[in-house]
This record gives structure tokens, C-alpha cells and sequence, in this order.
């Protein structure tokens, strides 16, 4: 059986200033991540574009420094020097995990898909297009929406900070990720 080695990289806006608001969900459900599986504390990285790292025996989880519209690029250079930290005879089994909010769904519901639809997400589209459209698993945690869709209600709402029960509700979808995860591995 291949064991697959797993990049999972988180999109949102960078902190402080951003930290823990619905749009960095995918970065707040990480450092959960992170902590659940007791793996080190994120440090940046400037070789991985500069984001957070955090380094377990078969996975890798990364934290893009990049305001979500415009990740991709990030992405990219975080990915391939993933890639180019593995062994060669690795490279190929590799998988890459985006992270990432999800306004159509309820607060804390995990949705995993295998490639797909962006959905209008602008931080998937820059990552499908940075990526040269090569596919990739995208794990949305939900955050809710506004009542009202005008686009500025909308972005007021995901720039918001969350409270304490919306945190918890995205703490709360860690155990879900793990098992995708254990399965997206060996897979």
C-alpha cells in the first residue's frame, strides 16, 4: 500500500489583523488541526513563501501569508517546495489539501471534494489558475452567510471576527478533516 504524503495548505487573509474572521476559518481550522495531531508550532518559512509551517511524519500543513483573492501563487511556491523537500521517488504520490471557508454552508460543516467546481470562490480560482488547472482536494469549512447578498454586506460579514460559539462550531469539524485526511492518505 502507497502511503501518501499530504500538503495542507490554508487559505484566508494574513493575521493579525485577520485572525480568526469568517474568511480565515480555513487557517483557524488548521492551527486546530495542528494542535489536535500535536504537531510543532507553525514558524514561517520564507522558503515556503514566507507562510506558517508545520511539519508531521507524513503530513505538511502551511498557512498562506497571501490575502485570500490572490493566494495562488503562494500556493504554488509553497507546493513545489513541498515537492522538492520529498524524496523523488515520492513526488508523484504527493497530494495537495487546500483549506478553505465555505459562505454556502452552515458554520462548521466540513465539505471534502476532489477537484470540481471553484464555486465562485476567488482564493480557489487563484489557486486553480496558479496551479495551471492540475487538481486538487479542497476541504470548505463552512462559516454561514448574510441574509442579504449585496457583495458589500457580504464581504462586511466575512471579514468579521468570530465569537466564541462560531469557533468552537469550527473547532468542532476537526475530527471529520482527520478522517478524510487518514483517508486521502492511504488512498
Amino acid at each position: 500500500m502507497t502511503l501518501h504524503r499530504l500538503f495542507i495548505a490554508s487559505l484566508g487573509n494574513p493575521p493579525p489583523a485577520y485572525k480568526n474572521t469568517f474568511h480565515s476559518a480555513g487557517h483557524t481550522l488548521l492551527s486546530t488541526l495542528q494542535q489536535h495531531l500535536g504537531l510543532p508550532p507553525f514558524t514561517k518559512s520564507r522558503i515556503y513563501a514566507n507562510g506558517l509551517l508545520s511539519c508531521g511524519e507524513d503530513l505538511t500543513l502551511w498557512q498562506s501569508p497571501s490575502f485570500m483573492n490572490t493566494s495562488g501563487p503562494a500556493v504554488v511556491t509553497a507546493w513545489k517546495a513541498f515537492l522538492k523537500d520529498l524524496p523523488s521517488e515520492e513526488r508523484s504520490d504527493a497530494k495537495l489539501v487546500v483549506v478553505h471557508d465555505e459562505l454556502e454552508s452552515p458554520m462548521g460543516k466540513i465539505k471534502v471534494k476532489v477537484g470540481g467546481s471553484t464555486k465562485g470562490h476567488n482564493g480557489l480560482k487563484s489557486c486553480l489558475s496558479s496551479l495551471g488547472g492540475a487538481g486538487f482536494t479542497k476541504i470548505g469549512v463552512g462559516i454561514g452567510r448574510p441574509e442579504s447578498r449585496e457583495s458589500r454586506d457580504v464581504a462586511a460579514y466575512v471579514l468579521k471576527k468570530m465569537g466564541p460559539a462560531e469557533m468552537r462550531k469550527i473547532d468542532d469539524g476537526v475530527d471529520k478533516v482527520v478522517d478524510a485526511l487518514v483517508e486521502m492518505r492511504d488512498g
